[in-house]
């Protein structure tokens, strides 16, 4: 036997592991995890969703992000409020005054408490609210794997390293996902969930001021809500078009230049993603389906079974 033959067999050895590891870590979360232990839970998360969203076209968007912003862990660490023994990822400088919703998944947690002391995790409701409030907002639906558990722990560090910034350039971008695991068909499609939501001044100051690809009556009606100068936490949509709605709207921005983040118009700048822009400005359908998709992927990042972590009762704190 060869050592080339030896090497190989090795390598397909490895492979084969990791991907029974993963696939072991996948199969144990399943759609009807709490169909016995908890048969109120999906109704009580999906009113709540949809009756916060009523109220707040915007909570949408911060639930969704909520969701993205965890699971790049997937354990509900980025609700934790900081301890003596850890600064938690609330501080991250992509978290920190930023995200949003807190209340929303407290309350829900509250009545699912309720209904079943101890038994649905913080991290299942995140990642439940998150699909509703996608659907609230007219997009897509998934079937949510469920069966996490709650981390004890969260990092700062951790979540300032891991979430993409939106300063980034395409390769950059590409890089992140991949990081964890995402291809860039994936990348892309995730990044449609721009289609709602807000972004501070601060963020895009420097695209509508300094960058050459924005188209010019877009920035020049972007600029009195974000000044040169100061205005800092001022809002401005990131789907300038219907940025209510959960639709494609973002794609076809980009394809005329209203990107209002860096990031978001590097996905269509002459480079690798244009086409996969292109075609999802093109159809609603190819969008919903691919996204939907890529949101059952992230959320079977690395999330906490079996007997690791725990159930918490506040969502803020470890039991």
């Amino acid at each position: 036997m060869t050592m080339t033959f030896i090497h190989s067999r090795c390598h397909i050895l490895c492979i084969s592991i990791l991907l029974f590891l993963f696939s072991l870590a996948t199969s144990q979360l399943t759609s009807n995890c709490y169909e016995t232990t908890c048969p109120k839970a999906i109704s009580i998360i999906r009113s709540s969703v949809f009756s916060a969203v009523a109220k707040e076209h915007r909570m949408g968007a911060s639930l969704l992000r909520l969701h993205f912003h965890d699971c790049f862990g997937c354990d509900a660490s980025v609700l934790l409020d900081d301890t003596s023994s850890f600064t938690g990822e609330k501080s991250a400088g992509a978290n920190v005054n930023s995200l949003r919703g807190f209340e929303v998944i407290d309350d829900i947690k509250t009545q699912v408490e309720n209904a079943c002391p101890g038994v649905v995790s913080c991290a299942d409701i995140l990642a439940i609210a998150a699909r509703d409030a996608v659907v609230a907002l007219g997009g897509p639906s998934w079937n949510v794997g469920l069966g996490r558990r709650d981390s004890t722990t969260a990092s700062k560090d951790a979540a300032t390293k891991d979430i993409p910034s939106p300063l980034m350039d395409l390769n950059d971008l590409i890089s992140a996902f991949a990081n964890k695991g995402f291809n860039t068909k994936e990348m892309v499609a995730l990044s449609g969930a721009h289609t709602t939501g807000q972004a501070r001044c601060q963020l895009f100051r420097g695209r509508i001021y300094n960058e050459t690809n924005i188209e010019s009556n877009f920035a020049t009606s972007v600029k009195p809500n974000c000044p040169s100068t100061g205005g800092d936490s001022n809002l401005s949509p990131l789907d300038v078009t219907s940025n209510v709605i959960f639709d494609n709207a973002y794609f076809t921005n980009l394809v005329h230049q209203k990107g209002l983040l860096h990031s978001d118009q590097q996905l269509f700048s002459g480079g690798s993603t244009d086409s996969q822009v292109t075609a999802y400005s093109n159809s609603l359908a190819t969008f919903f389906a691919d996204f939907a998709s890529a949101m059952v992927k992230m959320g079977n990042l690395s999330p906490l079974t079996g007997n690791s972590g725990q159930i918490r009762t506040n969502c803020h704190k470890v039991n």
